[in-house]
């Protein structure tokens, strides 16, 4: 493994991640909304998480700046990262196919909602945010540069610790004791852990 297949390795991801979301994307614009929490917000925080997972690491891997913030490349590191990110896609594609329709980038409910408790959802509530958070750790082993590979758990992260309470309330209050039910008998984001 070298620094410039490691970049290439995160190319190849972000390309993967755009080909499964695409067309579950296109497909649940089709689908009616019956409720959205507060757009604007959730428009700042996406546009935050986007800048760590795509714009600032772009910005390294196409120019190689900023070079003071460089670091040895380790190619176990990269090997490593490699292995994560491709479990992330796995998780990815799993958490869209399980979703259907209704996936969403805001929060959102649509008219026909149901509450999904099969697929990966029937261990955690949130496997899309544990896959987000594979892909920020394997930016994190690919790319030796401290900003860069840090950007993605920081702005991911800032994207979570404001969204997952709201996400949430919005589901108890969407399907109530079936939620509470639901949350009860499984881990957030990490089974096992949290």
């Amino acid at each position: 493994m070298t620094p410039l297949i490691a970049k290439l390795v995160w190319w190849t991801g972000v390309v993967g991640w755009y080909v499964i979301r695409y067309p579950h994307q296109r497909r649940a614009r089709k689908t009616p909304t019956a409720s959205r929490r507060e757009l604007t917000r959730e428009r700042v925080l996406l546009a935050i998480s986007f800048a760590g997972l795509f714009i600032i690491p772009v910005i390294y891997v196409t120019t190689g700046e900023p070079r003071f913030a460089d670091y040895p490349f380790r190619p176990v590191l990269a090997w490593l990262g490699t292995l994560v990110f491709a479990l992330s896609l796995l998780l990815f594609y799993h958490t869209h196919r399980d979703l259907g329709r209704f996936w969403s980038v805001t929060l959102e409910i649509r008219q026909t909602h149901r509450l999904v408790t099969t697929g990966v959802y029937r261990y955690v509530r949130h496997p899309m945010y544990a896959a987000f958070f594979l892909w920020a750790i394997a930016q994190a082993l690919l790319l030796p540069n401290w900003i860069a590979s840090l950007a993605g758990l920081v702005g991911f992260g800032t994207l979570f610790g404001f969204r997952i309470g709201r996400e949430e309330r919005m589901m108890e209050g969407t399907f109530g004791d079936a939620y509470r039910a639901y949350a009860a008998r499984t881990w957030r984001v990490l089974p096992g852990v949290f």
